[in-house]
């Protein structure tokens, strides 16, 4: 187990991240979880658990001091915010308390305070309303990384035991996906996901497997042209450079079980190919996992659920194998 424990934010206050997070840490025994502290408004948990019904012992923390209090309170460290949302209800406090969770997060893990960031889910629309200018939690870790350098190319993984798969465009419409599809942004994707199957996941020789952007990845050019004008010369300049990488590959046959053994990623062309294969196959504890940043990033892959906040019936599975996953990428040797 890491000897530092994980930064966990607070996500939307009004939607299941606090009940998620109270409720990883009543298992915490049960589950032998790596240590956490929860970046908020110890007030505002302590009312949560309230309503939740849940008997829960609280300490306000430093992260230094999170590891040892772990095991009979939950350790809070100060967002800076007075949270006042209610379940379900986001209001004013919602967006500056979510950006400055994240904000001290990261500032934790790159001080050596923390091993990891694992974010609760975000509501982008109550984050517009306030000015946010990131499409996402993506973007805007990629941002506090560089800390006024260049801005690193942001990879989103989503990681489960059975599939990892990474889309090359991420947040938009179809439409613009195809047009900002290039050979150059491939093959950059594909070195990230290489570099930190290797560094983060300790896979010598990562397998990479490259979907076609067409029907039957483009029938030699019959049902479209780009698989064969930007997937290949892109595939082509990763194995010059020995990267094991296979494709274009037809996507409607690449996610069957047999062919999941045949590699440790499928890198995807846009967001919704890779992200159905494995919702439909990790749908409760999928991770989300931020690649080519300075620090690990892990998420759980679902939203801020709304209509259930504050009743209970919110599963944790996600973010636990968010919290067990980035322990374990802490905790790994690089291949």
């Amino acid at each position: 187990m890491t000897s530092k424990p994980l930064a966990l934010t607070i996500g939307e206050p009004a939607g299941i991240g606090p009940d998620i997070a109270i409720a990883a840490w009543v298992r915490r025994q049960e589950l032998a979880l790596p240590p956490f502290y929860l970046i908020g408004d110890g007030a505002f948990l302590a009312a949560r658990a309230k309503i939740l019904g849940v008997k829960l012992a609280l300490a306000n923390a430093h992260p230094a001091d999170a590891v040892a209090l772990f095991a009979d309170a939950l350790p809070v460290v100060d967002g800076g915010h007075a949270i006042t949302a209610q379940p379900g209800q986001p209001d004013d406090s919602s967006a500056p308390a979510a950006i400055a969770s994240i904000r001290q997060a990261v500032a934790d893990v790159v001080a050596g305070h923390a091993s990891a960031v694992v974010t609760n889910p975000i509501a982008k629309s109550v984050l517009f309303r306030a000015g946010f200018i990131h499409p996402g939690h993506t973007e805007f870790l990629a941002e506090l990384s560089a800390a006024g350098g260049p801005v690193p190319l942001p990879v989103m993984m989503l990681w489960s035991p059975e599939l990892a798969v990474v889309p090359v465009t991420i947040h938009l419409p179809l439409r613009d996906a195809i047009t900002h599809l290039t050979s150059d942004l491939i093959a950059r994707t594909a070195r990230i996901v290489a570099a930190d199957l290797r560094a983060r996941f300790g896979i010598a020789k990562p397998r990479l497997a490259i979907s076609g952007l067409n029907p039957h990845a483009g029938e030699d050019g019959s049902l479209g042209t780009e698989d064969q004008a930007i997937i290949a010369p892109a595939i082509a300049t990763l194995r010059n450079e020995g990267i094991d990488v296979r494709g274009p590959l037809p996507a409607d046959t690449m996610f069957h079980a047999a062919a999941r053994k045949s590699y440790d990623c499928a890198i995807c062309m846009y967001h919704d190919q890779a992200l159905i294969p494995i919702k439909t196959i990790a749908f409760e504890d999928g991770v989300n996992v931020t690649l080519g940043l300075p620090f690990i990033r892990t998420s759980p892959d679902h939203g801020t659920a709304f209509d259930i906040a504050g009743t209970g019936k919110a599963n944790p599975a996600s973010l636990i194998a968010a919290l067990r996953l980035a322990a374990r990428m802490a905790q790994a040797k690089p291949a």
